[in-house]
């Protein structure tokens, strides 16, 4: 007998502690009334300046809560400082996973710090839209649970190399770069353009991200004699290699990848020597008045007024509006698999970048990007259209031995 109401105890204990267990908890970081989203950023550390993405992400998503959520829910947002160490990106996004629970990764800024985590997330099921990088690695191959809309830095640096042979009419290109995925991307890229045009660099040069005296990777590039440099480096290094060659009486035209395309902040650490640098755009200029520029404008200064309105703030809405709209298209009754599904049905999705479109097999979503130009006192002049590349990436990979 005695035995028997203990077997009715415990039944009803063991009932009453599920009737506590929201049943939306089933899909792991959904609630009745929140979403739960992550992301690791470098607020700290050599890549500081672009910290800047993860805050503008925060500011995106506190708008999408004031104007009431998606389909009820709020987003619930965990932005972690990562440093641009791997290993740190590591130990967040496990963090994030298991202990908070996330239900997906927002953007992410590193190629390196991205490479880190790439296999956790899909072995996690995680979904993840927007790596703030413009690697290859993302998309090609396709995997499930991941969404590119960051144009290739292979198609930047065609794009930079044959607007400088066709436009600008330079004969002799050099490329400066970091020594990693990031900078090899880049300058394989610049390679197989100029290829395609029967020309080759005159110089390669890389540099760490550590290092602080540039001034033997300058006599490098200043030695092979070029007519142009593309720069494919942090914000530091970027300001650095134009002071040190300035001193060196070393002046070719500069020019650049969208990583370093904040133009506020470049001109200002390089005291002013930014000045005439050509560079990649992926999306609308800090002034545009687009009319998703002048309401995220506006967003920013009333959930992040102590941030500084610029590119690499507003990249991190950028990188992140694809992936808003997955969630609506997904209802309210959102699962990994009902997120995964609706953002492989965007097609032409128009933000505040080029047309993005995804599918089961595409996972790259837009190739396009403009270039502008550094005018005096930090001002900007747009000096093309929208441009495709059109490099062939497998060839590309294949160079690579990927």
């Amino acid at each position: 007998m005695k035995r028997r109401r203990w077997i009715l105890v415990l039944g009803c204990v063991v009932l009453l502690s599920l009737a506590f267990v929201p049943a939306a908890l089933a899909e792991r970081g959904v609630t009745d009334t929140e979403i739960r989203i992550g992301q690791y950023g470098p607020q700290t550390g050599p890549a500081a300046l672009w910290g800047a993405v993860a805050r503008g992400t925060g500011c995106f998503f506190d708008m999408i809560n004031a104007e009431g959520g998606i389909h009820g829910r709020k987003i619930k947002y965990y932005l972690r400082d990562d440093g641009y160490m791997p290993p740190r990106t590591k130990s967040i996004v496990k963090e994030l996973v298991e202990d908070k629970g996330i239900f997906a990764l927002a953007s992410g800024v590193g190629t390196a710090t991205g490479m880190a985590v790439k296999r956790y997330l899909n072995k996690k099921k995680v979904p993840w839209v927007g790596p703030a990088t413009g690697s290859s690695h993302w998309a090609y191959p396709p995997t499930k649970y991941l969404w590119a809309d960051y144009p290739l830095y292979f198609d930047e640096a065609a794009i930079l190399v044959k607007y400088a042979v066709e436009t600008l009419g330079k004969k002799r290109i050099a490329f400066f770069y970091q020594n990693d995925d990031y900078g090899k991307e880049g300058l394989y890229g610049a390679q197989a353009q100029l290829e395609n045009m029967g020309m080759k660099l005159v110089a390669s040069v890389s540099v760490e991200p550590l290092d602080t005296d540039l001034s033997s990777h300058c006599m490098k590039l200043k030695s092979a004699k070029p007519d142009c440099v593309i720069n494919w480096l942090l914000p530091k290094h970027g300001a650095i290699i134009l002071g040190t060659a300035a001193k060196m009486g070393f002046r070719p035209q500069w020019m650049t990848t969208s990583t370093l395309s904040d133009v506020a902040i470049m001109y200002k650490i390089s005291k002013g020597l930014f000045k005439d640098v050509v560079f990649v755009s992926f999306g609308e200029l800090p002034d545009s008045q687009h009319p998703l520029m002048v309401k995220y404008r506006a967003a920013q200064k009333k959930f992040a007024p102590k941030d500084r309105w610029g590119i690499f703030f507003y990249a991190g809405i950028l990188f992140t509006e694809p992936m808003v709209e997955g969630l609506r298209r997904a209802g309210r009754d959102l699962t990994v698999e009902s997120f995964v599904k609706a953002m492989d049905s965007i097609k032409d999705f128009q933000g505040i970048s080029a047309k993005i479109s995804f599918g089961p097999q595409k996972r790259q979503g837009t190739r396009s990007v403009f270039l502008a130009k550094c005018l005096e006192g930090a001002k900007i002049e747009r000096i093309s259209d929208w441009m495709t590349s059109d490099i062939d990436v497998d060839k590309v990979l294949k160079k690579m031995g990927r």
